[in-house]
C-alpha cells in the first residue's frame, strides 16, 4: 500500500463514518473492487477508527467531559446511598441531573449494541468479504435516509428521554454494525423516530458511538496477530489516521446542519446508486 491508497482509506472512512453512507460498507467496495483486501491489514483499520473517534472527542469535547465527570459522580453518589441505605432503609436516587441521565441513556444504549456486535461478529466479517451483500444493504440503507426525511421533528432531549427510547436506539445501531447500513443515518433515524429533537439526534448518535467504536476496536484487537510494520508503513499508517480524522471533524460539523434541513434524501440517492453499483458489479467481477 502506497501513500495515495492510505489517504484515500482515511477519505473514505472519515466520510463515511459520519455521513449517513456506510463507512463500512464503502471500505468493503472499495477493497474490493480496488484489490486493498490485500494491502490493508488489522492495524491500520483500528488507525482508521482511532482517526474518526478523535473527531468525536473534538466536536463534542464540552458535553464528554460533563459525562465523564458525572459518570463518576453517579459511581461515587451510589456507594455513598448505598452505605445510607443500610442505616436509613431509604434510597437516595443518584441520577438526578440531565446530563447523569444522559450517561444512563448511553449505557442502555451500548447493551444491545454489544450484545449484537459479538452475535453477530462472523456473519459481518463475512458480509464485508464480498460486494453483494454491501451492496443490497446500501439499498436498504437508502429507504432508511428517505423515512428519515419525512419524520416530524420531536421535542425530546436528555432531560426526557427514556431508558426504552436507548434501548431501541441501541438495538438499531447493532444492526448498523453490517456493511452497507450506515450507523450515524440509522441511529439518527431511530432517534428521530423516538421523538428526539434533531439536534440532539446528531449529538446522541455520534456520542453513542464512542462505546461501540471502542468495543469494535477491543474484538478486533482480540484477532490482532503482530505485524511486522516498516516505517514507511508506519507514515502511511499516520497519514490515513490523520486524514480520517480531519475529514471525519468537517463531516460532523455538516452533518449538524444537513439533519436540521432534512436533506438526507441526497444521501438516499447516492446510496441507491452506490448500491445499484456494487449488486452490478458482484455479478461481473
Amino acid at each position: 500500500m502506497d501513500f495515495l491508497k492510505a489517504i484515500l482509506l482515511g477519505l473514505i472512512q472519515g466520510i463515511a463514518e459520519f455521513l449517513p453512507i456506510s463507512s463500512s460498507g464503502h471500505l468493503a467496495i472499495f477493497k474490493n473492487v480496488l484489490g486493498f483486501n490485500s494491502e490493508t491489514g488489522l492495524l491500520f483499520d483500528v488507525l482508521l477508527h482511532i482517526g474518526t473517534l478523535a473527531a468525536v472527542f473534538v466536536c463534542f469535547y464540552k458535553d464528554i467531559w460533563e459525562l465523564i465527570k458525572e459518570g463518576f459522580a453517579i459511581i461515587g453518589q451510589f456507594f455513598m446511598s448505598l452505605t445510607g441505605f443500610f442505616k436509613t432503609k431509604k434510597w437516595k436516587p443518584v441520577v438526578t441531573t440531565p446530563y447523569r441521565r444522559f450517561v444512563m441513556l448511553i449505557i442502555v444504549s451500548t447493551i444491545p449494541t454489544g450484545i449484537l456486535g459479538i452475535l453477530l461478529k462472523d456473519v459481518i466479517e463475512a458480509a464485508s468479504a464480498t460486494l453483494l451483500v454491501p451492496g443490497l444493504l446500501l439499498l436498504i440503507n437508502a429507504v432508511l435516509l428517505f423515512i428519515s426525511d419525512k419524520l416530524k421533528d420531536g421535542n425530546v432531549t436528555e432531560k426526557d428521554a427514556t431508558y426504552k427510547k436507548a434501548l431501541a436506539i441501541g438495538t438499531a445501531q447493532g444492526f448498523a454494525t453490517f456493511p452497507g447500513i450506515s450507523r450515524s443515518g440509522t441511529t439518527i433515524t431511530a432517534c428521530i423516530a423516538c421523538g428526539f429533537t434533531r439536534e440532539f439526534a446528531v449529538k446522541y448518535s455520534f456520542i453513542m458511538s464512542i462505546p461501540a467504536i471502542l468495543g469494535a476496536l477491543v474484538l478486533e484487537l482480540l484477532d490482532f496477530e503482530r505485524e511486522v510494520i516498516t516505517t514507511p508503513q508506519l507514515l502511511q499508517y499516520a497519514a490515513g489516521t490523520v486524514v480520517a480524522g480531519v475529514v471525519g471533524y468537517i463531516c460532523i460539523k455538516t452533518m449538524l446542519v444537513l439533519v436540521r434541513g432534512k436533506k438526507f434524501k441526497y444521501f438516499a440517492y447516492y446510496c441507491f446508486a452506490m448500491g445499484a453499483f456494487a449488486v452490478m458489479f458482484s455479478f461481473f467481477a
